[in-house]
């Protein structure tokens, strides 16, 4: 199962790179063709206004990239005892997958959230072990299985 869940990161991070790259390309080519008005600062604006929007997709587009690399050094043969990177958790409130912030995927009759170790609950259940508890908003939940 955790090749498929690694293959459906990797899918979803290859969409978002695509979107935002053709996001960003989008934005450069509106903010080339402005042309100049009779207007003044209209032109200097909208072409800023280009440029901003640009800048703002393209720092999308690195930050999947570098999840995607975050992604792709995750090593399918390791087994976990703790809560890592690339482990997946099984908990009495849901199955937990330790990579980048995806959200939830359903693979089968199984929904995993995909979260990062940075996230609320990811921080929670890093190095955690198999039956060990953690507090999550006010409710306890216990690590059933670590793979």
């Amino acid at each position: 199962m955790k090749q498929q869940i690694v293959d459906y990161i990797k899918n979803f991070l290859d969409q978002r790179i695509q979107t935002s790259y053709d996001a960003m390309q989008a934005a450069q080519a509106s903010a080339n063709e402005e042309s100049k008005s009779s207007a003044g600062d209209k032109y200097e604006t909208s072409r800023a206004m280009g440029q901003l929007d640009r800048d703002m997709h393209g720092l999308m587009h690195e930050q999947a990239k570098r999840e995607k690399a975050i992604v792709e050094r995750i090593d399918m043969s390791l087994t976990f005892k703790k809560g890592a990177v690339g482990a997946f958790l099984k908990t009495s409130s849901g199955n937990y997958f330790l990579a980048v912030s995806v959200g939830i995927c359903k693979i089968g009759n199984d929904s995993i959230m995909i979260i990062s170790p940075q996230s609320p609950i990811g921080a929670l259940l890093m190095g955690k072990g198999k039956g060990e508890t953690f507090d999550f908003r006010g409710k306890e939940a216990m690590i059933e299985e670590i793979f």
